[in-house]
């Protein structure tokens, strides 16, 4: 991979007030760490800076970073961008942290992964195709790290699945991440329920129970029963 270049002006006023000043200059306020050295203040063109975003959209890049004073070059070096922050409502780049690297010593990066070609699954017995992992994290020289990473998926058929082992890594390039992990897998399409004519199920009522009658009295001189009124056979 090429090192794109990039100038950026040393930031010697930092703070809120002072970041929100640099952006109505239309810069970008960023930070420079790593390499075990102090951390360098910034600020960006964001017209060269969003540049190279389009231009390289979606990819990871390498920057060599020289660092003015003004018309004075201070120094330069390598980076990759940390971290972007972004307004939360027009998604502009509010801040950059770059990370200084070496190009002889290996990093760890996170590479975007695509999909080649239509599942069989999908075209012929209309399954979806669901894309489970977006990016995976390598470990490589930075001048080795990919554009992106593919997957040929015109095979799966439905209940079919790419796991990361099955990603094919250039040269010179590992990962660590679980290689049972799925990045891709075809589902069966959703079942469509039809609505239906039939009445809906008859509500089951449930009867009240009778009151139990009373015994007949089978020896003389039962008591009667509870709610019976008492009749005298002879008169007195």
């Amino acid at each position: 991979m090429e090192q794109v270049d990039l100038d950026v002006q040393i930031r010697e006023e930092v703070g809120t007030a002072k970041a929100k000043a640099i952006r109505r200059e239309n810069f970008v306020p960023g930070i420079v760490y790593g390499s075990k050295k102090p951390p360098t203040a910034v600020k960006v063109s964001r017209k060269a800076y969003e540049r190279i975003r389009r231009e390289h959209h979606g990819e990871n890049v390498i920057f060599h970073i020289s660092v003015f004073n003004g018309d004075k070059k201070l120094r330069d070096y390598s980076a990759i961008v940390k971290e972007e922050q972004h307004h939360p409502v027009s998604d502009q780049v509010l801040h950059i942290d770059f990370n200084r690297i070496s190009l002889t010593d290996k990093i760890t990066v996170n590479v975007g992964i695509t999909a080649v070609g239509e599942a069989v699954g999908v075209k012929r017995d209309g399954g979806s195709l669901e894309h489970v992992l977006w990016e995976l994290d390598v470990v490589c020289l930075p001048t080795q790290i990919p554009h992106h990473l593919q997957a040929d998926v015109s095979k799966l058929e439905i209940g079919d699945s790419i796991h990361v082992r099955e990603i094919v890594l250039p040269e010179g390039v590992i990962t660590k991440h679980d290689l049972d992990a799925i990045v891709f897998t075809v589902v069966p399409p959703m079942k469509e329920e039809l609505p239906t004519d039939a009445p809906p199920a008859e509500l089951e009522v449930i009867k009240e129970k009778k009151d139990k009658e009373p015994a007949a009295d089978k020896k003389d001189g039962a008591a009667p029963a509870a709610g019976d009124k008492k009749v005298d056979d002879k008169k007195k």
